[in-house]
């Protein structure tokens, strides 16, 4: 029996009836025939990219062009909004319906094969090692998914702003101080030239909470979650550090330098409404576009840590009832070709999973516009925490911000979300 967290399990039992029956095709049922006989085996994947017009052309001219390389295997697609995609394969293990492929969010991953939904993954030694590491998921030692990509996170603002207020342009080396970076929102607040100073990108939930602002709280010192043993957050995520991070985000919104009703369009940073964004690499391709030379791909300050940011994002895993997972992993070798790695990046605006895919993407190639994200992630990316149980903390955090942001004190915010992490954890028995 599948093991399900309560999240999960609560998930499962609201779309469990929707998808009993009309899951995809499983290649658990065919896989021993089709080997027996020569017939085409059938490899059933699901993406959460429906909508995502750019992304999903490349899944499906992957599955096109590896449908055509052989006859062993056939890969099936099926497509869902991201925003039901977690729901849809909760209520798929529940009724044993997963598919044979499914993408996964990074950080979710560690849920998910604790869970018993995937199988660990095992790819060519060559193009594992290839991978930078924020596309790759490791649970307990072991590989379990792969990304053709990885997102960074970083400060957009104009050169133009920032000499119009005399503020130093900070470097991969040399990144804002707290000092400079508070001194830098008052004078942009001074100048009334803007509705907000920065646009913290508050108008959006769910993941983007602990993916954008718990690296600032670790930058202060902070974390989610004791990663020594995982089984508590108490002293932690509540420590006199963390308390420091909530306490200054918190003020950046009483201050009036960033707006607590930010709406999720963000469209106010190209407008110039408000100079500056913490933002995705996703979103600085159309900043480029309308900005040209004058915009400016800067580093997140150094909050006394040094700089912070996600990593993980997007990958492809095997689930654990895949009868096939020759197949499955044959399919996933395939799509990790540089050549669908160079078409994920050049559409998408993400940075390419290898090396050698990135040197033929202009924007990240070295020497090109967005090159710099590259270097965050190298020398800024932390993971979050590779427990089965941030499924849980993740929700208890974006609340604990979001409480925050709207004024709550910070400590007993934090002091809170610390009792309900460990209260979790002890009804999980710590997710062993």
């Amino acid at each position: 029996m599948i093991k399900l967290t309560r999240a999960l399990l609560a998930a499962s039992a609201a779309s469990a009836i929707v998808l009993s029956g009309c899951a995809a095709t499983d290649s658990a049922s065919n896989s021993e025939e089709g080997a027996a006989t020569g017939e085409t085996t059938t490899i059933s994947m699901w993406s959460h990219a429906a909508g995502n017009d750019q992304e999903i052309a490349t899944v499906k001219e992957a599955i096109t062009d590896f449908n055509a390389s052989q006859t062993a295997y056939e890969v099936v697609l099926e497509e869902f909004p991201q925003e039901s995609y977690n729901d849809s394969i909760a209520a798929a293990a529940a009724s044993n319906t997963l598919p044979c492929v499914v993408d996964v969010d990074g950080p979710i991953m560690p849920n998910w094969a604790w869970a018993g939904y995937l199988q660990p993954l095992t790819l060519d030694s060559a193009l594992e090692e290839s991978l930078i590491a924020g596309a790759k998921g490791y649970y307990n030692d072991q590989l379990y998914s792969a990304g053709a990509w990885d997102a960074a996170l970083g400060m957009l603002a104009r050169k133009s702003t920032l000499e119009a207020v005399g503020a130093r342009i900070p470097t991969v080396a040399e990144p804002w101080t707290q000092a400079e970076f508070d001194a830098l929102l008052a004078a942009l607040d001074a100048t009334g030239d803007y509705d907000y100073a920065i646009d913290w990108g508050n108008g959006w939930t769910g993941e983007w909470f602990p993916y954008a602002y718990s690296p600032i709280m670790q930058s202060f010192g902070g974390d989610l979650i004791d990663r020594s043993s995982f089984e508590t957050a108490d002293g932690v995520i509540n420590s006199d550090a963390s308390v420091a991070f909530g306490e200054w985000f918190g003020s950046t919104f009483a201050k009036g330098y960033a707006n607590p009703a930010q709406t999720g369009d963000r469209t106010e940073f190209i407008a110039g409404t408000i100079a500056l964004q913490y933002n995705g690499n996703w979103a600085v391709k159309d900043a480029y576009e309308a900005l040209g030379d004058d915009l400016l791909i800067l580093p997140p300050p150094n909050f006394g840590q040094g700089p912070k940011i996600g990593a993980a994002s997007w990958q492809f895993g095997i689930s654990s009832s895949c009868e096939s997972p020759e197949g499955a992993s044959a399919f996933i070798e395939f799509i990790l070709q540089d050549k669908y790695i160079v078409a994920f990046a050049n559409r998408i605006g993400l940075i390419p999973a290898t090396a050698t895919a990135a040197e033929q993407v202009p924007n990240y190639a070295p020497g090109g516009p967005f090159a710099v994200f590259v270097e965050f992630s190298n020398s800024y990316g932390v993971l979050r925490p590779p427990t089965p149980a941030y499924l849980s903390v993740s929700t208890i955090y974006e609340k604990a911000v979001a409480d925050i942001i709207n004024g709550a004190n910070a400590k007993q915010a934090l002091d809170a979300a610390a009792d309900e992490i460990d209260a979790n954890l002890a009804d999980n028995d710590f997710y062993r």
